[in-house]
């Protein structure tokens, strides 16, 4: 495993003439996320969105970049990028420009503090950090009761000379009510859980990481959410629902038409390896050491720019258990024909690992419209297509986004995402497509499908309004016990679960990373008796009027 990592980290060593730090921002950032791909739309600056995250200093550049436009901008909009070039300072200046008003310890050799962006600061030619502290809370309040959703903590970063950058953040959360356990149909991100004193559940969530970047480049140890997959309402490749987990992640840019991104990763498989655990304690007071089969993904993704505005991405990855292998983490390999030469022997039963095929596409060739769209498979095979009784395991998203056309400061999106039996499934337990037991794809998981519409309306800077309609589906459960049973399961004969939902946001962006926000939402979620309260919180079963509200510093 060592000589792994130490070959992975090798070709940084090729790079140090050049001068360039990297830190993440996370994926739930959506406001930052939101204003880039309004840039992007107006062909402002050129973006990547199936991968995310993107790092502070590349988004900092994209602001700056758009600078060079502030003249065509609405009020509104060059009021936001100047709002946001303000909140990635240690990005773009090489000295703290902080309030001074704000600031006492402007005198001090270094050292500052500011409200926005929140925090405390250090700058000198080697160093840099911000630290900030986080904390949130939101009440949901509809006919089945009153509930509640917390968290708090740390996080910062720093740069260190030219090359590295270091990240983390340290959160416990705490819902009164379980709201995002493995089998509930929801985009809520998962955790795992502890039993709370005070009822409900708490987790803890620990992410970060060490990065080393150059102009080309970038590699990274980290502990992160990534999402892979362009959309606006849920990623059909990595969702990011799953709690983070550790990871090598390689970022190249060795050309302007070419962009290379790899992850390597140590996922939670919680399958009990009966022969590693073991009894300890005492007699009377015994205690069993539960070991989990080790489990690892790797994949890639290649995207391909031919001209300005057209992104063509395509990749693979391969979720293996029990013994790591070398060619595993040869970044550019496709995996499923590496697992053929490993594992493709019938005579052993089920030797061979799960493998996954994606493609991904970004259009943005018309000023004001992003066409967009994405597919998962996990196996393909030619002789099913256009044949009704079988099917491929395919998850497909299609969508569209229109924003500021005739009339600025208002963007509208459609989405479409269709899943077919089996896809997200695999039948052995160590090689699932999952993370401490949380589906890595689309939050519907397989036989599902949803239509997604919103309207999004950005009067002044910082104030976010949307209102936003879906209709999600979900068919039986189909278990993926026998290949040749599961290709044959029709896509979603009866509906076992549904839910209509209506939805009115307001969110304010008070300074950077500070929110305070309120939401009414009607929901219809029906269907299945038993399959409804499998997949849906009690508070949210039936017909309901929810509302809620809260606020947050820090993600």
């Amino acid at each position: 495993m060592k000589k792994h990592i130490l070959y992975i980290f090798f070709i940084v060593l090729l790079a140090f003439q050049s001068n360039a730090q990297v830190v993440y921002e996370h994926i739930t950032n959506e406001n930052i996320y939101t204003f880039l791909d309004e840039l992007a739309n107006e062909r402002w600056i050129e973006l990547n969105g199936a991968i995310k995250p993107y790092s502070r200093s590349f988004i900092a550049d994209k602001l700056l970049q758009s600078k060079i436009y502030q003249s065509e901008m609405s009020k509104r909009q060059s009021k936001e990028l100047d709002f946001y070039l303000k909140g990635f300072s240690l990005e773009i200046n090489d000295h703290l420009q902080l309030n001074p008003k704000i600031n006492f310890l402007k005198n001090t050799k270094g050292f500052g503090i500011d409200i926005n962006p929140l925090g405390g600061f250090y700058q000198d030619k080697l160093f840099s950090f911000q630290a900030q502290p986080i904390y949130g809370y939101s009440m949901f309040k509809n006919d089945n009761g009153t509930e509640s959703y917390s968290y708090g903590g740390l996080q910062g970063y720093a740069y260190i000379g030219k090359h590295v950058g270091i990240y983390a953040s340290l959160r416990d959360n705490h819902y009164s009510q379980a709201f995002n356990k493995t089998d509930y149909l929801t985009p809520i991100p998962g955790g795992n859980f502890k039993n709370s004193e005070k009822g409900g559940v708490d987790w803890s969530e620990m992410r970060g990481g060490v990065t080393f970047a150059w102009n080309w480049g970038e590699i990274g140890l980290i502990k992160d959410h990534v999402e892979w997959g362009t959309n606006n309402h849920g990623a059909t490749i990595f969702s990011g629902k799953q709690p983070s987990f550790a990871q090598i992640s390689i970022k190249l840019k060795p050309a302007f038409w070419l962009e290379f991104d790899y992850i390597h990763g140590w996922l939670v498989s919680e399958v009990v390896d009966s022969a590693r655990s073991y009894w300890d304690g005492s007699t009377s007071d015994p205690r069993y050491r539960a070991v989990f089969r080790p489990k690892w993904i790797s994949a890639n993704m290649f995207t391909i720019k031919p001209i300005k505005g057209l992104n063509f991405s395509i990749g693979n990855s391969i979720v293996y258990s029990d013994v790591d292998h070398a060619a595993y983490w040869i970044p550019i390999f496709v995996y499923k024909s590496v697992d053929h030469t490993l594992n493709a022997t019938d005579s052993y039963g089920q030797a061979g690992q799960n493998s996954q095929l994606f493609t991904d596409i970004s259009i943005r060739l018309i000023k004001h419209l992003h066409l967009y769209g994405s597919l998962f498979s996990d196996e393909i095979k030619f002789s099913r297509i256009g044949v009704d009784s079988v099917h491929n395991f395919w998850s497909w998203k299609g969508g569209f986004q229109v924003s500021n056309f005739l009339v600025n400061n208002y963007s509208i999106t459609f989405e479409y995402t269709r899943t077919l039996p089996g896809t997200f499934q695999h039948p052995i337990s160590t090689t699932t497509y999952e993370s401490n037991k949380y589906n890595m794809g689309h939050y519907l998981r397989d036989n599902s499908d949803e239509i997604y519409f919103s309207i999004s309306y950005k009067p002044i800077r910082g104030l976010h309004l949307k209102a936003e309609a879906f209709v999600a589906r979900h068919g039986p459960d189909e278990k993926y016990d026998d290949g040749a049973d599961i290709v044959a399961t029709p896509f979603m004969e009866t509906v076992a679960w549904k839910n209509t939902t209506y939805a009115f946001n307001a969110r304010y962006e008070i300074v950077n990373n500070v929110y305070v926000y309120a939401t009414a939402t009607w929901s219809d979620i029906i269907g299945d008796e038993e399959l409804v309260k499998k997949w849906t919180p009690a508070f949210y079963r039936g017909d309901q009027m929810t509302l809620s509200g809260g606020f947050n510093i820090g993600f």
